[in-house]
């Protein structure tokens, strides 16, 4: 039996044991099909509460697991996850051996990846592979980030944010918004003058999928709003751009670090934090600095292969991190970052 054309995509593994409704309408795995490494997958169900992009969707391309459970438990669950996938029109392989998946990807590194129906590729299957892009080079944030402005919060918050959207994960806007802030959400394009016109404590810059080198019409205004002094906060991508757009350089991991277990220094007091991620590019240094930016200075760095986790400016008022503070799945050991990020906005205000 030949193998049909099907989906394409970057495939990678994460090793969160749960939370994979969050995993899979997360943006930032838009255009990969992930690999779920936990045996068992589907055992507690979907429900509308869990999601992550705000349209709800999964944007992932497919899912590769080991065991799919059909029957679920939860007092939370509205459906099952294959009934779900389905409706979506996501792809989903079971029966695999995802740890062998899994130790292949990590020791050949993430490539595309086509799904499809059979035991062996034909001719079709294989020109759709050999045709679909690569990560490296393509921005993703212009594909998932929103039309047009919105605002969420109480309009009478103590704070009120900026975020540009490059793929944002629901969590950030729920915590900001448990936090006493109102936030206005606005399109990755947007220019520094209308960040500007809207007047804001702070400026956040969300997490989103594809390479950040890609995205550089966005650097020149983060370089003007956070180079004047607007306290500014970066998670993931957002981390990445706020380097580049003041010297860095990015570069694309092997594999990438995606789960909800990784471990993170924190330079200044040794502490480290466990934490959630998901990237497969990252800024490039080490802990003695970053070439090309030197005002900028290493705050974390990977345990595992200590890659840059964490920056801030010597001098202004901004600071970004790899990793996903705001969990969802994950742990919340590094939740202290948004305080962090109002408690610079509270400094700002005084200061004025």
């Amino acid at each position: 039996m030949s193998l049909s054309a099907g989906t394409t995509g970057e495939i990678v593994f994460t090793t969160n044991l749960t939370g994979y409704q969050e995993v899979f309408t997360d943006p930032s795995y838009l255009g990969q099909i992930v690999v779920m490494t936990a045996p068992m997958i589907g055992n507690y169900g979907v429900n509308p509460e869990d999601v992550e992009s705000r349209s709800g969707k999964p944007q992932v391309s497919g899912v590769l697991v080991r065991e799919l459970s059909r029957s679920h438990s939860n007092w939370r669950a509205s459906g099952g996850l294959d009934d779900w996938l389905a409706e979506k029109g996501i792809p989903i392989i079971e029966d695999l051996d995802t740890r062998k998946i899994a130790r292949h990807i990590r020791s050949e590194g993430a490539m595309r990846a086509v799904i499809g129906l059979g035991a062996q590729p034909d001719d079709e299957a294989r020109e759709k592979l050999d045709a679909s892009p690569r990560m490296a080079g393509r921005d993703l944030a212009s594909a998932v980030t929103i039309d047009h402005e919105r605002t969420v919060g109480n309009p009478q918050a103590s704070h009120h944010i900026v975020a540009y959207d490059f793929g944002m994960k629901e969590n950030i806007l729920r915590i900001l918004q448990s936090m006493d802030c109102r936030v206005t959400v606005v399109p990755a394009q947007t220019s520094a003058a209308r960040v500007r016109e809207l007047n804001p404590n702070g400026l956040f810059l969300s997490n989103g999928p594809g390479d950040p080198s890609a995205v550089e019409y966005v650097l020149g205004p983060i370089r003007e709003l956070a180079g004047s002094g607007m306290p500014t906060f970066g998670i993931c991508l957002g981390h990445q751009l706020l380097a580049l757009a003041f010297g860095a350089e990015t570069e694309k991991l092997p594999y990438g670090h995606r789960g909800g277990n990784h471990p993170v220094s924190d330079l200044s007091t040794g502490r480290v934090l466990i934490t959630s991620q998901n990237h497969g590019f990252a800024v490039r240094g080490t802990s003695k600095g970053v070439p090309g930016a030197k005002e900028l200075e290493v705050t974390h760095l990977n345990l595992n292969d200590h890659t840059v986790e964490g920056l801030r400016h010597r001098d202004l008022p901004f600071f970004g991190v790899q990793y996903h503070p705001e969990s969802s799945p994950g742990p919340h050991d590094a939740r202290s970052h948004f305080a962090e990020f109002l408690q610079t906005l509270d400094s700002k205000q005084v200061s004025s």
